[in-house]
């Protein structure tokens, strides 16, 4: 039976009588790029520096590559590159020394390794730390997660300060680790860049597992807020039983809604009130997770069966 990249049973953290997480159970399979998702505050990195032994445990456990994360944390942290969401770097060093100094405590650094990525990340190496921005010290911080080839990626907020072009380089990162059989946990609060690189996600919201679902199944139940202006006030009859419909709001001319589903049978029963202009968007992180569980974000615990991405 092949062993989970990483699995978590009841795994509960509580800060005096504030959860932090409460039950989180994951279990992500070798060659996952595993999404983590959730508003600030809910409990992602918590989990994560569970994973790492930076805290302990109120009860539950982890595992990474079949170690326990509290008991052979030594040995965990030898086989993951991590990225914090929050870090300070040796800001009396450049680059190059930073790199051979962390880099060099994780065994050989090769010279080309650092290369190839300072080259696609365009890393300043040769400027001291204290005058780079925050992006470019990201772009530095992603380097050292990468560097050895780490079987497993814990990646905290990794896009954090990056531009654009440097996102899609990294988010290429990502697919190399897919290709090459390696783990990529990734935690963010930001929904498409969890829906573009992820092979399944799991959503937490106050410190509870919510949901674990592959990205498709994310993509089909997500709703779109629609506002629609028309010529003539419509009729709200007109709307009565549409599929997918929610939170309708009209006001005089304006149509406002949700939708799950195609925009056509909306446009279908707007139509004959004179459609003159159409917004819409997909939701903020929030009004989905308000959409899918409600206020409370407890739901129903839904776990799929980890899937071969490969």
């Amino acid at each position: 039976m092949e062993t989970s990249a990483i699995s978590t049973k009841k795994l509960t953290k509580f800060y005096g009588s504030r959860r932090g997480i409460e039950n989180v159970g994951l279990d992500i399979a070798p060659g996952e790029v595993f999404g983590f998702l959730g508003p600030n505050g809910a409990g992602k990195t918590t989990t994560i520096r569970l994973f790492l032994d930076l805290l302990r445990p109120t009860r539950g456990r982890a595992c990474i590559l079949g170690r326990d994360c509290r008991r052979e944390s030594q040995a965990v942290r030898r086989r993951v590159g991590y990225l914090p969401g929050e870090f300070q770097l040796y800001e009396n060093l450049d680059g190059r020394r930073l790199i051979a100094y962390l880099g060099g405590l994780g065994g050989e650094v090769d010279p080309v390794r650092v290369r190839n990525l300072a080259g696609r990340l365009q890393a300043e190496l040769d400027r001291p730390i204290r005058t780079l921005s925050h992006g470019n010290k990201q772009k530095l911080a992603i380097l050292l997660a990468f560097l050895h080839r780490p079987p497993v990626l814990i990646l905290d907020e990794p896009t954090s300060g990056l531009d654009p072009l440097m996102q899609q380089e990294f988010f290429g990162l990502i697919d190399e680790c897919r290709r090459e059989g390696r783990t990529v946990f990734l935690s963010s609060h930001n929904l498409p860049e969890v829906e573009k690189v992820c092979d399944r996600v799991g959503s937490i919201r106050n410190g509870r597992l919510v949901a674990v679902e592959k990205v498709a199944n994310l993509r089909s139940a997500m709703v779109r807020v629609v506002e629609l202006f028309c010529e003539r006030e419509p009729a709200p009859w007109a709307f009565a039983d549409l599929p997918g419909l929610g939170d309708l709001v009209l006001d005089g001319r304006r149509i406002g809604c949700t939708l799950q589903g195609p925009i056509g049978p909306l446009l279908d029963r707007a139509g004959p009130f004179g459609i003159v202009d159409l917004l819409s968007r997909r939701p903020t992180l929030e009004e989905f997770f308000l959409a899918m569980y409600g206020e409370g974000g407890s739901g129903h615990d839904r776990q799929h069966l980890p899937q071969d991405p490969r």
